[in-house]
Order: C-alpha cells, then sequence, then structure tokens
C-alpha cells in the first residue's frame, strides 16, 4: 500500500487528490514530526532529572521553577499534539486524510503541507472561528 517516493517528491494540485504517493508523502511527514516530538520530550525528561540539584538562591530557584513550568505546558501541548498526529495517521489509513471534517471536500495542499494535522478546509475553519468569537464575545 505504501509508495515509493523520490526524495524530492513535493504533491502537487496536477495529480489525482489524496493519490498513494501524497498519502506516503504526508504519513512520512507526519510520522517524523512524532519523532521530532519524542525525541524533544526525552531530552526535557533527560534535562529535568539532571537539574534536580537545588538552588540555594531563592531567585535563582524560582527562575528554575518557572522554567520547568513552561517546559512541562510545552511538553503537555506536544503530548496533545501527538494525539492529532495518530489521528491523521488513522485517517490516511482509513481514506479519509485531507478531507475536510465538516464539508466533505479537499483539504488545500499547502494547508497541510502548513498543518497537517488539519481536519478542517481554511473556509470551515473561519468559519469555526467566527462562531467561537461570536460565542465568547456574548
Amino acid at each position: 500500500m505504501n509508495a515509493q517516493l523520490p526524495n524530492d517528491y513535493r504533491p502537487t494540485e496536477d495529480e489525482e487528490f489524496m493519490n498513494a504517493k501524497q498519502q506516503e508523502y504526508f504519513r512520512e511527514k507526519l510520522l517524523r514530526w512524532r519523532n521530532d516530538i519524542i525525541d524533544d520530550a526525552n531530552q526535557t525528561i533527560a534535562n529535568l532529572q539532571e537539574e534536580t540539584v537545588k538552588e540555594p538562591d531563592i531567585a535563582d530557584r524560582a527562575s528554575t521553577e518557572s522554567e520547568r513550568a513552561l517546559e512541562l505546558r510545552t511538553r503537555d501541548r506536544q503530548r496533545k499534539l501527538i494525539g492529532k498526529i495518530d489521528s491523521a495517521l488513522r485517517r490516511i489509513d482509513d481514506g479519509n486524510y485531507g478531507f475536510c471534517d465538516e464539508t466533505g471536500e479537499p483539504i488545500a495542499l499547502k494547508r497541510l503541507e502548513a498543518r497537517p494535522v488539519a481536519t478542517l478546509s481554511l473556509e470551515a475553519q473561519e468559519r469555526h472561528e467566527r462562531r467561537e468569537k461570536t460565542y465568547r464575545d456574548d
């Protein structure tokens, strides 16, 4: 099922949308992104384990704790992103990847390049954000 890709392959509008090559291209892109996040997380864990030394100065300790809290929030966001990446990989496997959840229309390749976990077309995303803003302002 997996297509072999030349190293310089990039999806284009001239080919059939979400053909085997495009699916494999996005699968590889998503897997690389996922692996990078996991590598970063493992590095963070190693750094946090190394930095268990207590800072004698209260200001230094506060600064260290603040940095750790920020790093942990970043890791939490990345954990959620891994869930979105896994979901996108499942959509590739079941043939739904690249199609808008709301309209069923293809999501633009440029959008998928920029945000490979996108589930909405740009138009549907903009409608969603306008609705969110309307309800938030009330």
